[in-house]
């Protein structure tokens, strides 16, 4: 995906955050996140937003302190949640296309690094706040459900903070049935490695729409809406050790 398209998605998604946010009420519950309710969902994303913004508007080399709690709840606290993620689109719609700043993932550019990880980012606390309501989760284009997998699998899971191993080497296979999206990851007792392919055998697969895939292995829907084949103990590993 280019840059303006991701700025567009943290656009969109940060809105949907918002909206689901007020439905719920800061009060409700946040089942994707046991130990949240909404007001910390809320409070969370819109810290990252506001860090996220001085890192790109100032071209920070180094990270910057996190934001520190607002200190607010109802309705200000929605209210303070969209004038920030308003800043953060502006910041990165406005950024010089050969901004300098941190990055902490590989990308082509550090605006494109900020733009997919703030697009991924509100996407997936959107979902904890539309989760909160009980309903079905807003869909995402397969495009990008496809690169949040990438993010996930070759960025995320490719740092040695990752605690998906084995004791002995595995492979695990996610597949797109909507598409010819697959990705083959080898688990060891080192950092797993990820590839775009679908080729040789794999201990165990799992299935499913390219959206279902992107929200079930960021731990947003249960393993069991996808097809699983193969050893069930190496899906069980990724839902207890895949968090980020």
């Amino acid at each position: 995906m280019d840059i303006s398209e991701l700025i567009d998605c943290v656009d969109r998604e940060g809105r949907l955050l918002a909206d689901a946010a007020a439905r719920a009420g800061v009060d409700a519950p946040v089942p994707t996140c046991p130990k949240w309710r909404v007001h910390d969902l809320v409070s969370h994303t819109g810290r990252v937003h506001r860090w996220a913004t001085r890192v790109v508007a100032e071209g920070l080399a180094e990270p910057a302190p996190f934001t520190p709690d607002p200190q607010l709840s109802g309705e200000a606290l929605l209210e303070w949640f969209r004038d920030g993620h308003r800043a953060l689109v502006e910041a990165l719609r406005t950024a010089d296309p050969e901004l300098a700043c941190m990055t902490f993932l590989p990308a082509p550019s550090p605006l494109a690094f900020w733009a997919r990880r703030q697009a991924h980012e509100t996407a997936i606390h959107r979902a904890d706040a539309e989760s909160a309501l009980g309903g079905e989760l807003a869909p995402v284009t397969p495009e990008f459900a496809a690169d949040g997998l990438d993010e996930l699998l070759a960025g995320f899971h490719a740092m040695e903070r990752s605690k998906v191993r084995t004791e002995t080497p595995r492979t695990l296979r996610l597949r797109a049935t909507d598409g010819d999206a697959a990705w083959t990851v080898r688990l060891s007792d080192g950092v797993p490695r990820t590839e775009r392919v679908a080729d040789g055998a794999a201990d165990c697969e799992l299935s499913g729409p390219v959206t279902t895939l992107y929200f079930a292995l960021w731990n947003r829907l249960p393993l069991s809406t996808l097809g699983t084949t193969g050893d069930p103990e190496l899906a069980r590993l990724w839902q207890e050790r895949g968090g980020i």
